[in-house]
C-alpha cells in the first residue's frame, strides 16, 4: 500500500490591525487638517526667518515712516489694502504696520497661548477627574455640585471679568505690564475653567474602570492607590487626553482671539490676529482687504485643528476603521 505524504496547508495569517497613525493618514480629511496644522506650527517657528527674508518686521510702521504709502486718512495708497512686490500682503490702516510678518507672529501669540492652557487644563483634569472617579463617595457629590456651579457662569463674560483683575493684582499700579505677565494671564484665566469637562469626562470613564477586572485584581493583591491610578488607570484614558488636548487647542485660539477683539488680553505690539481682525472691522466699509487676511487664517486654522480633534478620536478607534 503506498504512503502519501501529505503537506499541511499553510496557515494564513491575518494581517495586523493598522495602528493609530497609519489609520490618520489613510483618512483623507485627517491627513489634509494635520498637513495644514503642520503649516501652521511651521511658519510659528520660521517666523523670524521668514522675516528676515523677507526683510520685514510685524512692529515697524512702514506707511508712516515711508511717504506715499497711506493717505491722510491712514488707508493704503496702492489698491488691495496696499498689497505690492514690497508688501506682499498690504499695510495696516493707520498705523501701517506689515500685514505678513503680523500674520506670521500673530500664530507664535496664538498657538503660545493655546498650547500652554491646553497643557495645564490637561494637568489640572487629570488630577481632579481621575481622583474623583477613583475615591467616589463624598468627594464625587462634591466635586459635581462644584463642578455644576462652575458651569452654570457664562464662561465669556467672566474671561472679560477676570482678566483686568488678574493683571491688577500681578502688576503693580503705574508699572508697565512685560509681555511674558500677558501671555501668563491670559493662561490663567482659561485654565481656570478649561478643566472642568475633561474632569468630569475622566470621572465618569474611571468610575467604570475601577470596576472592572484587572483593577480589582490588583486591589486584591495589594496594589496601592498610586500603583492602580498610574499603572491601571491612566494608560486606559490616554486616548481621550490626547483627543481633548488636540480639540482644546483650537477652543483656546478662537477665545483669545476674541478676547483681544473686545479689547482684553495681549496688548500692542504684540502681533494678534484678534486685534487685527477688530482694526480690520473699523474701516471695513472703506478697505475690506485687510480684515479678510486674520479672518481666513484664523478660519483655516481653528477648522483645521478642529478636523484633525475628529480623525484623531476615529483613529485611536479601532471599530471606526479610520473612517
Amino acid at each position: 500500500m503506498a504512503v502519501v505524504d501529505t503537506v499541511p496547508a499553510p496557515v494564513r495569517r491575518r494581517p495586523a490591525a493598522p495602528g493609530p497613525l497609519r489609520r490618520l493618514l489613510h483618512d483623507r480629511v485627517g491627513a489634509a487638517a494635520l498637513a495644514v496644522v503642520l503649516l501652521f506650527l511651521l511658519l510659528a517657528l520660521a517666523a523670524p526667518l521668514v522675516a528676515a527674508l523677507y526683510g520685514k518686521n510685524p512692529v515697524e510702521h512702514y506707511g508712516q515712516n515711508l511717504p506715499g504709502l497711506l493717505s491722510d486718512g491712514g488707508l493704503p495708497m496702492a489698491p488691495n489694502g496696499g498689497i505690492s512686490g514690497e508688501f506682499w500682503f498690504g499695510l495696516e490702516p493707520g498705523l501701517g504696520r506689515d500685514v505678513l510678518t503680523q500674520l506670521l507672529y500673530g500664530i507664535r501669540t496664538s498657538l503660545l497661548i493655546a498650547f500652554a492652557a491646553a497643557v495645564v487644563t490637561t494637568a489640572l483634569g487629570v488630577l481632579a477627574g481621575v481622583a474623583v472617579g477613583y475615591l467616589g463617595g463624598l468627594a464625587d457629590r462634591a466635586f459635581g455640585f462644584l463642578a455644576n456651579v462652575l458651569l452654570a457662569f457664562p464662561t465669556l463674560l467672566l474671561l472679560l471679568a477676570l482678566s483686568p483683575v488678574v493683571q491688577s493684582r500681578l502688576v503693580d499700579p503705574g508699572a508697565a505690564e512685560p509681555e511674558w505677565m500677558q501671555f501668563l494671564v491670559l493662561v490663567l484665566v482659561f485654565s481656570a475653567f478649561g478643566w472642568i469637562p475633561l474632569a468630569l469626562s475622566l470621572r465618569a470613564t474611571v468610575r467604570s474602570l475601577r470596576e472592572r477586572d484587572f483593577v480589582q485584581s490588583a486591589r486584591a493583591q495589594g496594589a496601592s492607590r498610586f500603583h492602580i491610578v498610574v499603572h491601571e488607570l491612566l494608560p486606559n484614558v490616554r486616548s481621550q487626553l490626547l483627543v481633548h488636548a488636540t480639540m482644546a487647542v483650537p477652543t483656546f485660539v478662537a477665545s483669545e482671539a476674541a478676547l483681544s477683539f473686545l479689547g482684553v488680553g495681549v496688548t500692542e505690539p504684540v502681533p494678534d490676529w484678534g486685534r487685527m481682525i477688530a482694526r480690520g472691522s473699523e474701516v471695513f466699509r472703506a478697505d475690506p482687504t485687510y480684515m479678510v487676511f486674520p479672518g481666513v487664517a484664523l478660519l483655516v486654522f481653528v477648522l483645521a485643528f478642529n478636523l484633525l480633534g475628529d480623525a484623531v478620536r476615529d483613529a485611536l478607534d479601532p471599530r471606526t476603521g479610520g473612517r
